[in-house]
């Protein structure tokens, strides 16, 4: 498939899915403000028992009759994992929500978690870009729902947008961002416009205080958002990957550091001759080498540019590594990795989209950040755009193809069949809901049964991500719409 078809068919899931999966996006693992490798169960576990506890957002699923109105579904960890007994879909038409299901509200184009009024329990925290507010159309939403002893029940509106297509709740992160002690929440608006909103919260949604941020330089448009302590001074960091409004090809990575004061000034990130180290699509950061600073993964899936005659690598998508230091990233030594890097399955082709998503957390008790990539567009045999997972190891030296494993639906014990268009790794997390030291990896495939969607979950272990003891499951577990509903968009992050 040419690389426009390629683009064509992400804008078309895009449409489907939410803002934040336009090449944002894709789901990964909610990162740590302390650099770890491994979440913390904190920000995960909405109902207190220990356990980190996942969100699968459908953004475009019918409620009540009101297509793409979306819901966002919950399992709860447990000392088994997740458990498909346990689930529980939120909606707008869900009691105790604000709002109400209507068409092309888009509930679920953003979701992230954390404790947001400090009661212990995390909470979740939910875009709805395509939300109108009275008579302005798309202005968008953001919504919690509070976490306790019993689950999530309950919630408020923490921000909603005034102006056309403002499309309030993209791209929505939770961290530390000064210093204080509080959660606060940075997302974008109009798809170019940081808005901060700075805890501690009430139980009404108020923040202590709103704020725009530090903006980039010229006319920028963000493509995903990330959190970690990239200088490991304890305080949020956020990273992004933005391009030009006008000039698609400008692919860059910016780094906002934590101070008390909030935000500092944007940072470029560039190597050590002053050229920007190349960004991509999506972002995210964990603390792959063990050395206690967040580190800087970017996928760049979209490829068949004119740039490409000058980085072979970005043929079929390529991943790039930038490590954290006392000084924030260190674009100087980043590494990229493409599917004909050693070690990694496969082979770099046309449109394969290796790093369309992006995770990072520890699959094997080893203590290093491991990488899940999602190859979205990877044929399997003659079938295209079937999709796989791959995953890499963490090391000292930060992410290698030694004992790199591959991932399909045509992979041994992985329930279901390839087929052309699944989508499989279109969003993918790796978290530990089973508290047992080693994350599972969770890969969505939105386009499974003809757009309907579903989300699977395979154990790690101490050799890895296994196959064995994997499940999925559909709209027919949740007891939610099929048709359409782009199930597994994208996950908690």
């Amino acid at each position: 498939m040419p690389a426009k078809a390629l683009r064509t068919s992400v804008a078309l899931a895009a449409a489907v899915v939410s803002a934040v999966v336009v090449l944002p996006a894709a789901a990964h693992a909610a990162p740590t403000v302390t650099g770890a490798a491994a979440t913390t169960v904190k920000g995960d576990d909405f109902n207190g028992d220990g356990y980190a506890d996942v969100a699968f957002a459908a953004p475009s699923a019918t409620v009540n009759g009101r297509a793409k109105a979306g819901y966002v579904a919950v399992m709860y960890g447990s000392a088994t994992g997740l458990k498909t007994a346990s689930k529980k879909v939120f909606s707008q038409d869900t009691a105790g929500i604000p709002g109400v299901a209507e068409a092309g509200d888009a509930f679920g184009s953003a979701v992230t978690s954390e404790d947001l009024d400090r009661d212990g329990y995390a909470d979740l925290i939910i875009g709805a870009t395509g939300e109108n507010v009275g008579t302005v159309e798309d202005a968008g939403i953001l919504t919690v729902v509070w976490g306790g002893a019993t689950g999530l029940a309950g919630g408020a509106v923490l921000a909603e947008g005034k102006t056309l297509r403002e499309q309030v709740g993209d791209m929505v992160k939770a961290g530390d961002f000064d210093a204080d002690g509080n959660p606060d929440i940075a997302y974008i608006a109009q798809s170019s416009d940081i808005r901060l909103l700075s805890g501690p919260f009430g139980r009404d949604g108020a923040a202590r205080a709103t704020s725009a941020t530090p903006d980039t330089d010229g006319d920028t448009r963000f493509l995903d958002t990330s959190v970690g302590d990239v200088n490991g001074d304890g305080t949020g960091d956020l990273v992004a990957v933005v391009t030009s409004s006008e000039e698609w090809d400008s692919r860059t990575i910016f780094y906002w550091r934590g101070t008390p004061e909030g935000f500092a000034a944007f940072a470029r990130v560039d190597r050590e001759n002053g050229y920007k180290v190349e960004g991509g699509e999506h972002i995210t950061a964990g603390d792959v080498n063990k050395d206690g600073y967040a580190d800087i993964v970017v996928g760049r899936s979209v490829d068949g540019h004119d740039s490409d005659v000058s980085i072979p690598m970005a043929k079929g998508g390529m991943v790039t590594y930038v490590p954290g230091s006392a000084t924030g990233p260190q674009g100087s030594k980043a590494k990229v990795f493409n599917q004909d890097s050693p070690g990694i399955p496969g082979v770099a082709e046309d449109d394969d989209a290796f790093g369309r998503s992006v995770s990072i957390n520890d699959v094997n008790g080893d203590g290093y950040g491991d990488i899940a990539i999602g190859v979205f567009g990877e044929a399997i045999g003659t079938l295209k755009r079937a999709g796989s997972v791959i995953v890499m190891r963490g090391s000292a030296t930060g992410p290698t193809g030694t004992n790199a494993q591959g991932f399909n639906q045509d992979t041994p014990r992985v329930t279901g069949v390839a087929e052309t268009d699944d989508f499989f790794g279109f969003a993918v997390k790796l978290v530990d809901t089973n508290r047992d030291a080693r994350a599972e990896l969770v890969v969505g495939a939105p386009h499974e049964n003809a757009g309907e969607g579903s989300v699977w979950v395979l154990p790690g272990t101490t050799a890895g991500i296994t196959a064995t003891g994997s499940f999925s499951f559909g709209a027919g577990t949740l007891g939610t719409v099929a048709p359409g509903a782009a199930l597994g968009s994208s996950f908690n992050r």
